[in-house]
């Protein structure tokens, strides 16, 4: 039996990356193509549908510390792609500016269930590489139509899981997450509503409306 060729993985890396480290490891890896162009948001786009921000770890602790992180998520979360963080490098250089391991593990929590971000974790350029390549690999097999009923699943299991992200916000429960996600259609549109937009959500007043804004923005 005849096969077809493997299809490659195309990865769109942004023109300020070529000093990390990751491009290198990336040139040396097989089944991919590497391009790199000027990115107006996040650093590497993998096979057209994943955004990937990557940072070390003092540069997550830093766009902390300067108030630059959120807003970059929400650039990222606006992107119309699927939004991932790599945060490279090992937890003990924290220390370093001074950032307690709660206020950046909040970070992390907030990425993942406010902005619906991904955040994983690589010990250096190699791995990053390696975790960038494996994300468009399963990209390339979901393309398969062997693969529809597991996105069928996946719809259903990605509407319950926004709906436990609404749940996380300040005084909303699950039948106000429901009519949040009827209503506004996407985790985004919820996130970008102004209070007299969310106030206009059966069993929503102007107190829990601010409690959600404050959370958010």
């Amino acid at each position: 039996m005849v096969t077809g060729a493997i299809e490659k993985v195309e990865i769109v890396v942004d023109d300020r990356e070529r000093p990390s480290g990751v491009v290198a490891e990336l040139e040396n890896l097989d089944g991919l193509v590497l391009k790199i162009e000027h990115l107006t948001v996040g650093d590497y786009c993998i096979d057209g549908a994943v955004l990937f921000e990557r940072k070390t770890a003092v540069d997550f602790a830093q766009s902390l510390i300067d108030g630059r992180l959120f807003g970059q998520a929400k650039r990222m979360a606006a992107s119309g792609l699927r939004p991932a963080y790599i945060i490279e490098g090992t937890s003990s250089e924290w220390s370093v500016l001074g950032v307690s391991r709660e206020a950046l593990q909040g970070a992390m929590v907030t990425l993942m269930l406010i902005f619906d971000i991904p955040v994983f974790r690589s010990a250096d350029p190699a791995e990053s590489a390696r975790l960038m390549l494996y994300t468009g690999s399963q990209l390339v097999r979901l393309r398969d139509p062997g693969y529809l009923p597991y996105r069928q699943a996946k719809a259903k299991r990605k509407k319950t899981r926004q709906l436990l992200i609404l749940q996380s916000l300040p005084g909303v429960g699950p039948d106000r997450a429901k009519r949040l996600l009827e209503r506004f259609g996407t985790l985004r549109a919820c996130f970008d509503a102004a209070k007299s937009e969310l106030m206009k959500v059966d069993g929503i007043g102007p107190k829990t409306a601010m409690a959600i804004d404050q959370v958010i923005n």
